[in-house]
């Protein structure tokens, strides 16, 4: 997750270097946050944060950092509880009382019902 004292650069800088369909994703994401509610996005070198009083999803590119076929765009949605669907890549628990749920995003697709519910519950949760 970001820290607060990183430094925020352009959102084109960000995506300077990724294919195509990272940006083309990302922006599909940014798009459902955004019709939620109000946020801030705060862009740093290794991934994009939204946040309300607190942050509550982060988007990154795991093409900066492995090699071999990885997912465009993974999302990252802070929630008050472990959900327990298969979908997720990686659950982790840095907190007592608070899941990180990493979620491999290869396309449109992947954006469906419940990711928007997952979104609209750690954007309610945030507040």
């Amino acid at each position: 997750m970001v820290n607060a004292r990183s430094e925020q650069i352009p959102l084109e800088q960000y995506f300077a270097a990724s294919d195509q369909r990272s940006r083309e994703i990302f922006d599909l994401v940014r798009a459902a946050i955004e019709s939620i509610g109000i946020c801030e996005m705060r862009v740093a070198k290794s991934q994009v944060e939204f946040r309300r009083r607190a942050g509550f999803a982060w988007t990154w590119m795991p093409a900066k950092y492995l090699r071999g076929n990885v997912a465009p765009l993974v999302l990252t949605i802070m929630l008050n509880r472990r959900d327990d669907s298969p979908r997720w890549k990686e659950i982790v628990e840095p907190r007592p009382g608070r899941f990180t749920h990493h979620l491999e995003i290869r396309s449109r697709e992947d954006l469906d019902g419940d990711v928007l519910n997952w979104i609209r519950e750690a954007w309610c949760q945030a507040g």
